[in-house]
Formats: structure tokens, C-alpha cells, sequence
């Protein structure tokens, strides 16, 4: 079963949202992955097949990298697409745009047939992708990440949790389910 944490806070996220992953291992899960939002606005991502230990120990050689005070992390449990780092979650569109999701977008392979169209490329086989994809799209113009995130959601088919972040919005998260 799949599990999200997310943080904002004046500390650094990443200990906390393993801590929180940690949590959550009794679930059960394939694999898990934490973006951490650095100070430089840049989404920096590690992911890991495994345990949660797995993706602390990558995290430990790259720590560097993963110094912020926003973050979302995820344990995956696969419905679609084998357990692989490329499927793990946290995934980004176009560097922007960061999400975790729990359940199944029923419509996803219209969804994903229709971003292909315009641009977008997919570097994975879950349903979860086209959640990222389709927020960055709404994102373009003068909207916030929260109208955004309330207009793609608009497209979405199933039950599902999800927590989203942007570079372009330091500070502030937008969570919602459906289902």
C-alpha cells in the first residue's frame, strides 16, 4: 500500500520525510523516493528499489543536494509499471513540477496520449506521470500552483491522494484526493 509524507518547516525536510517513510514501512511497498525543494528553487529527487533504507543510504551519498525545507516523499506499492527507479515516485515534469500519488487515474492512457501530442515526454510506465504533466500545463500563464492543481484535477478519473510542489512556488504544497 502506498504512503505519502510531505513537509514545510524551518528545518531541513529530508530527515524528516525518511523518518516519516520509515513510518510507514509495515505497509508494505515495492519502492520509495523523497524531492526535496532546495533554497536554490531547484527539485532535487533520489529515488530507490527496496527498502526505505536503500533510499537513505543514496540519499547519504548525495546529501548535498537534498538541503531544503520543503519536500514530499512516497512509498510505492506498483499498479502500473514494474518496481524500477525510473517508476518510483516522486516524479517531475519538465523540472518545475513535483507530485506523489496514491491510487489509480483510471484515464490515463488518453491523458497520456493527448500530452504526448503537445510536448511532453515520459520517462516512466505509471499512470502517476501524467498527474505532473497535466498540472505543469495549467501552470502555464499567470496561475497560481493551487488553480492549477484544482484545474488538472478537473481531467483526472479514479481514487487517488496526491501532493504537489513547484519551484515556481517555494513555500507552499497543494494536497487533494478524490475518492
Amino acid at each position: 500500500m502506498c504512503g505519502i509524507v510531505a513537509v514545510i518547516g524551518s528545518r531541513d525536510a529530508a530527515p524528516l520525510l525518511l523518518k516519516g517513510l520509515k513510518t510507514l514501512e509495515y505497509r508494505g511497498y515495492d519502492s520509495a523516493g523523497i524531492v526535496v525543494l532546495s533554497g536554490d528553487k531547484e527539485l532535487h529527487r533520489t529515488r530507490a528499489v527496496g527498502k526505505v533504507e536503500n533510499l537513505e543510504n543514496k540519499i547519504n551519498k548525495t546529501q548535498t543536494k537534498m538541503v531544503g525545507n520543503t519536500g514530499i516523499a512516497h512509498t510505492r506499492w506498483a499498479t502500473h509499471g514494474e518496481p524500477s527507479n525510473r517508476n518510483a515516485h516522486p516524479h517531475i515534469s519538465s523540472g518545475t513540477v513535483s507530485i506523489v500519488h496514491n491510487g489509480i487515474i483510471e484515464n490515463y492512457a488518453e491523458l497520456k496520449i493527448s500530452q504526448e501530442s503537445i510536448g511532453y515526454k515520459f520517462t516512466s510506465d505509471t499512470d502517476t506521470e501524467v498527474i505532473a504533466h497535466e498540472i505543469h500545463d495549467k501552470l502555464k500563464g499567470d496561475v497560481d500552483l493551487l488553480a492549477a492543481t484544482l484545474e488538472a484535477i478537473k481531467s483526472f478519473e479514479g481514487a487517488y491522494g496526491l501532493a504537489v510542489l513547484s519551484s515556481k512556488f517555494p513555500g507552499r504544497m497543494v494536497a487533494a484526493r478524490s475518492g
